[in-house]
C-alpha cells in the first residue's frame, strides 16, 4: 500500500500481518510504500517442515523485498519479527535502509540475557513450554484458539485493545494444523540451537554490530522482554535511538497512535534521508 520509500512489517508470535492493520494507512499516507508480510509458517505464507532459523527467515524477507521490485526497506519487527529484522541488516545490510525494533532483542544480547539472567529466563519461560512434542500445538488450538487470545491477554498491560472481533481474527489464523505447528518452529529451533553447531554459526554471523540507524520502542510493564536487561545498543555502530511506552508486550496494539508518534518523526529523519 502506498507508495514511496519501502517499510516492511515483520509480525512476532503468535500473530500475523494483520496485527500491523493500525499503521499500514498512516505510513501509507506519510509517503511510504508498505509491505506488511506472513513471515513462513504464518498465516498466508507457506508452511514448510524445515526453514525456522533466523538465517532463513531473513533471507525469506529480503527475496520479499526484491520480487516486489525494491532494492531496500525500513524494516520493522515485533518480537519474532524483530530477531528477523536484526538478522537482516547483519546478514544483508545493503537490503536495509533501518531497523525499528519492538518488544525485542538482538538475538546474541536474547542469548546473552536467556544464559545470564533468571529474570529474563522467567520472562521467557513459555518458550521452555514450547519444546515439547504435540502438547503446545493442542494447546493453541484446542476451545477455538483461545489460548491465543488468552497469550496476548497475558502480555499486555492494557487488554483493553483485545475486543472480540479482534481476538476472534487473531484466534482463526491460528486454527490450522500447519500454523499450529509451523508457528512454534523458530522457538524450537532458538532454544535447541543453544548449544548446538548451528546456533554457534549463527551467532557467529551476527557478532559484528549493524551500522544501519535503529530505532529500539519497548513497553515500561513488558513481562515478557524487560528493557533494563536488553542492551541492543552494543550490537550497533550506527545511530541508535531508545524509546519506551507506556505498554506491555504489544506497543503497537495497546496504542497505535502512540506508537505511530514516535515511528514516524524517526522514519523521516532515517528512512526518508537514506532511501534516496
Amino acid at each position: 500500500m502506498g507508495s514511496g520509500p519501502t517499510v516492511l512489517l515483520l509480525h512476532g508470535f503468535p500473530s500475523f500481518w494483520w496485527t500491523w492493520r493500525e499503521l499500514i494507512a498512516p505510513l501509507a499516507h506519510a509517503g511510504y510504500r508498505v509491505i506488511a508480510m506472513d513471515l513462513r509458517g504464518y498465516g498466508g505464507s507457506d508452511h514448510p517442515p524445515q526453514g525456522y532459523d533466523p538465517t532463513t527467515l531473513a533471507r525469506d524477507c529480503v527475496s520479499v523485498i526484491r520480487s516486489l521490485g525494491e532494492a531496500r526497506a525500513t524494516v520493522v519487527g515485533h518480537g519474532l519479527g524483530s530477531v528477523v529484522a536484526w538478522t537482516m541488516a547483519a546478514h544483508t545490510p545493503d537490503a536495509v535502509t533501518a531497523v525499528v525494533s519492538v518488544a525485542g532483542a538482538h538475538p546474541r544480547v536474547l542469548r546473552h540475557s536467556l544464559l545470564r539472567n533468571n529474570a529474563q529466563r522467567s520472562g521467557l519461560s513459555y518458550l521452555a513450554r514450547l519444546q515439547l512434542p504435540f502438547i503446545p500445538e493442542r494447546y493453541y488450538t484446542k476451545n477455538d484458539a483461545n489460548n491465543v487470545g488468552e497469550f496476548f491477554e497475558k502480555y499486555s498491560y492494557d487488554p483493553s485493545w483485545l475486543d472480540p472481533d479482534v481476538r476472534a481474527s487473531f484466534q482463526a489464523a491460528y486454527q490450522n494444523w500447519p500454523t499450529a505447528h509451523t508457528a512454534i518452529e523458530f522457538h524450537r529451533w532458538a532454544i535447541r540451537s543453544l548449544y548446538r553447531t548451528d546456533g554457534r554459526r549463527f551467532q557467529d554471523s551476527i557478532e559484528t554490530p549493524i551500522s544501519n540507524p535503529v530505532l529500539d520502542i519497548f513497553g515500561e510493564h513488558d513481562p515478557m522482554v524487560f528493557s533494563d536487561l536488553i542492551d541492543n545498543e552494543s550490537m550497533v555502530s550506527g545511530p541508535y535511538t531508545r524509546e519506551m511506552m507506556p505498554t506491555g508486550h504489544f506497543p503497537h496494539e495497546e496504542n497505535p497512535r502512540a506508537f505511530a508518534e514516535l515511528l514516524l518523526p524517526w522514519l523521516s529523519q532515517h528512512a526518508l534521508t537514506l532511501a534516496h
